[in-house]
């Protein structure tokens, strides 16, 4: 042996384990199996994804495959009557439904199963019950919304491709596709509903549904006249406008619920004005649906009386809700009163002529709703600095550690 292969340096051996390094290491991620997901669907976050992408790929192969049959032998237009936008409108808001439905279901199974990961939902907040024809209401307004949208948007690419027609097989993929994409959303939407999410399906809601009924309506003035006109003619437009203002109303009572629920109560005074908030807000969810239960045209007296009424009550719920809820934010108190002083302007301006009644009552509903919406924030982020200041007392009354003598020099 050479002198320099004597000095070389051996290679250096590779250290093991030893089982406690090995006990503290992570176990590695194993994807969950398929029938595992099936038997557990709300088990946790990736179950349910995992369903959501299962029922979007169901929903395009029933979809497409119902399409092609329909659309067999002849080409189709893209919006209008017997057009693709009409196909997907409908399909999109049955397989709305049927998904959303699927995915409560699921959850009210996994809740009856005692698992903790399903009090993550968000809709089981003391105080508050979600019943059955809330469900159904939100449910039957996801399904608007994904009815009139795609019938929307299938007027606009009408409008960009004039002229154009669809052959049967892209027809049938562009359908199974639509279907798809919207059940996947609808699941997802239903498994992680949430008091936000409520209010933000109300806002798209209203503003679908009443996009829809003015472009659909019979008489091109109608804004000549006042907001419940659209509701007094005798065409789809009418029953549209009338629908969606009682569905809304439905969904703001859900959204009261809720709402008053995260307001923090101690004595038994802030409870009462708690429960009056929260009675007030429903009341105007109550007259919401009155106006479209009695359409102007019909029940004169009556709709003016319930509009009137719905005014009335989410005035007399800004004004007080400092009395009513003294904890809630100053800021978010004077928002609802710049409202109350903008509506009353608005008022003198209809009084005077200068605005018209439609304009009044647009401008009115949007900061109703924008502020029930913003106190829907408010009331949570009271509810969440709630357990900081609980636990606070406690750490300040806790025996501090006594230090440890310092070594001997």
């Amino acid at each position: 042996m050479s002198r320099d292969a004597a000095t070389m340096p051996s290679a250096p051996t590779p250290k093991v384990p030893t089982p406690k390094v090995l006990a503290a290491m992570p176990a590695p991620i194993v994807p969950t199996s398929i029938a595992r997901v099936l038997r557990n669907p709300a088990a946790n976050a990736e179950s349910l994804e995992s369903i959501a992408l299962l029922i979007g790929a169901a929903t395009f192969v029933v979809g497409g495959l119902v399409a092609w049959i329909a659309f067999l032998g002849h080409n189709l237009p893209i919006a209008g009557e017997g057009s693709l936008g009409e196909f997907i409108g409908y399909g999109a808001a049955a397989a709305t439904l049927i998904t959303f439905l699927i995915g409560r279901l699921a959850l009210r199974t996994q809740n009856a199963a005692g698992r903790a990961e399903a009090k993550r939902l968000g809709l089981d907040a003391p105080g508050a019950h979600i019943h059955w024809f809330d469900l159904a209401a939100i449910g039957v307004a996801h399904a608007a919304i994904a009815l009139l949208g795609w019938i929307g948007l299938a007027d606009l690419l009408e409008q960009s491709f004039q002229g154009a027609v669809v052959f049967t097989i892209p027809g049938a993929l562009l359908a199974g596709v639509g279907m798809a994409v919207t059940a996947y959303a609808a699941f997802l939407s239903s498994v992680h509903l949430t008091p936000m999410m409520l209010s933000f399906v109300l806002a798209l809601f209203l503003v679908v549904g009443s996009l829809a009924s003015m472009l659909s309506s019979s008489d091109a003035l109608w804004w000549q006249k006042n907001l419940s006109a659209l509701g007094m003619t005798n065409d789809i437009s009418a029953l549209a406008f009338n629908m969606t203002l009682i569905i809304a109303g439905v969904i703001v009572t859900t959204i009261a619920k809720y709402a008053t629920a995260a307001v923090p109560t101690a004595t038994r005074a802030e409870l009462r004005g708690r429960n009056i908030v929260r009675v007030g807000m429903i009341l105007i969810g109550i007259f919401l649906a009155c106006v479209g239960i009695f359409p102007v045209d019909r029940f004169f007296i009556l709709h003016n009386t319930v509009a009137t009424g719905m005014a009335v009550a989410y005035a007399i719920l800004v004004i007080g809700l400092r009395w009513f809820i003294p904890s809630m934010p100053r800021v978010f108190i004077l928002l609802g009163y710049v409202y109350v002083g903008v509506i009353v302007v608005l008022t003198v301006f209809f009084a005077t002529g200068y605005y018209n009644l439609t304009a009044v009552e647009l401008v009115v509903s949007v900061l109703i709703f924008s502020w029930i919406i913003v106190f829907l924030r408010n009331s949570g982020a009271m509810h969440g600095q709630q357990a900081p200041a609980a636990a606070a007392p406690a750490a300040e009354t806790a025996t501090p550690a006594v230090p440890a003598p310092a070594p001997a020099a």
